[in-house]
């Protein structure tokens, strides 16, 4: 998988942290809830968005 098709970087959004392409999720976040324990299926199920 080529993340750089997935994965964006702009100062003006998020103070340029790289972010999901077309959202406002910073990496950074959805990294945090699997270093938290959630599943794959449990992020998709609760961000919509992502699906």
């Amino acid at each position: 998988m080529d993340w750089q098709q997935y994965i964006h970087s702009d100062p003006k959004i998020l103070l340029g942290k790289p972010t999901v392409k077309g959202t406002r999720l910073s990496v950074e976040f959805l990294l945090g809830l699997f270093a938290a324990g959630w599943t794959k299926q449990q992020v998709l199920e609760t961000i919509r968005l992502l699906a």
